[in-house]
């Protein structure tokens, strides 16, 4: 955070985190599936890469998607589809791979659907935040979260990517299919994007 509790981004290191709810019966239904998955995989063993990495590629959903129920579904078919796709099990890095593009692709569509079921339905009062919704995005990162909201898909996906999954930009290139230097360049104008984003916040306080 910034002086006067702002929040600020940087070019360097990681934006502010989320913390994932993992007590969910949700994620305790997903986590019993994935494990009994174990004996059926090869050279990859699915309950390893979903404990040691589900809580990452929830984070990176739930960044993209605004919701923690629609994050967990993305995350859910991402390693549902892995164990039905023999062709990235037979190294680990794959997989993980896979998953992050996964994630990405089915958050894009749980996007279009819900600008598509918004276009027919009629706008409603958003209600008080739940607990969990106060769990799941801690206070102080709230701000740079709607921020993040203002930003194009494809620079919201890059600087969550950057900055909250850690990837590099080759990685980020391999999962969106898209070259460096369009990382390189897509990262500074998001960046670029969240800061007047974030005065804008800050001037209406």
């Amino acid at each position: 955070m910034g002086h006067g509790g702002k929040a600020t981004i940087t070019g360097r290191g990681r934006l502010p985190g989320v913390t994932i709810d993992l007590t969910s019966s949700r994620s305790r239904n997903v986590r019993s599936s994935v494990t009994r998955s174990r004996a059926h995989d090869g050279a990859v063993d699915i309950a390893e890469l979903y404990a040691a990495h589900r809580l990452s590629l929830v984070r990176l959903a739930i960044l993209l998607v605004d919701d923690l129920a629609s994050a967990e579904d993305v995350v859910q078919d991402a390693f549902t589809a892995l164990t039905r796709r023999r062709g990235a099990m037979d190294d680990p890095s794959k997989a993980l791979g896979y998953l992050r593009v996964s994630v990405v692709n089915a958050s894009r569509s749980a996007l279009r659907r819900r600008r598509t079921a918004r276009a027919y339905v009629p706008p409603q009062e958003v209600g008080p935040a739940t607990p969990e919704d106060r769990f799941v995005v801690a206070e102080e990162h709230r701000e740079v979260v709607a921020a993040l909201r203002e930003l194009a898909p494809r620079q919201r996906e890059v600087v969550v990517l950057r900055y909250w999954s850690g990837l590099s930009e080759a990685e980020i290139a391999t999962t969106l299919d898209i070259s460096r230097g369009t990382v390189k360049s897509t990262a500074s104008r998001a960046l670029a994007a969240l800061e007047r984003a974030l005065d804008r916040q800050e001037d209406v306080r």
